[in-house]
């Protein structure tokens, strides 16, 4: 079995489900760590999916998917738009990594309209919700099988 696929999400996705459903949907990070799984399993991979509100425990995580992952999808929530550190984190990273939102960031205000982690992943995945999870794990399992 390859190393398995890192799915790191950053602030606030601990609260996917209760947090302003009218943009986030009823989903819940737990549903997402289920699907994502089962997803990766027929695929024959493993998944490591964490969740931080801490900027420095992020990094962290990336850090040993360096060495860990045969690829990273990361959802960095509010720190796609200022965190130079995981920016730098990522870049480290030789693995393919896909930066994934659930809403479509270039639809929302302006604030959300720069993302920094852009500069240093392969793919920008947006917009499809919680199904977005499946949809990069699917992406992933063929970055990681063409290489």
């Amino acid at each position: 079995m390859p190393k398995p696929i890192y799915i790191l999400n950053g602030p606030n996705l601990n609260l996917l489900g209760e947090r302003e459903p009218h943009i986030y949907g009823t989903t819940t990070l737990a549903d997402i760590e289920t699907a994502s799984r089962a997803r990766a399993a027929s695929l024959g991979f493993a998944v490591e999916f964490r969740q931080t509100n801490h900027e420095g425990v992020l990094v962290e995580q990336l850090h040993e998917a360096r060495k860990s992952a045969c690829g990273v999808i990361i959802n960095p929530a509010g720190y796609t738009f200022t965190s130079m550190s995981v920016l730098d984190a990522l870049k480290m990273i030789d693995a393919p990594k896909i930066e994934l939102h659930i809403t479509n960031i270039h639809t929302r205000e302006p604030i959300y309209h720069n993302s920094l982690m852009s500069r240093a992943v392969t793919a920008v995945m947006a917009g499809f919700g919680a199904y977005g999870y499946e949809l990069a794990v699917d992406a992933m399992a063929r970055m990681v099988t063409s290489k």
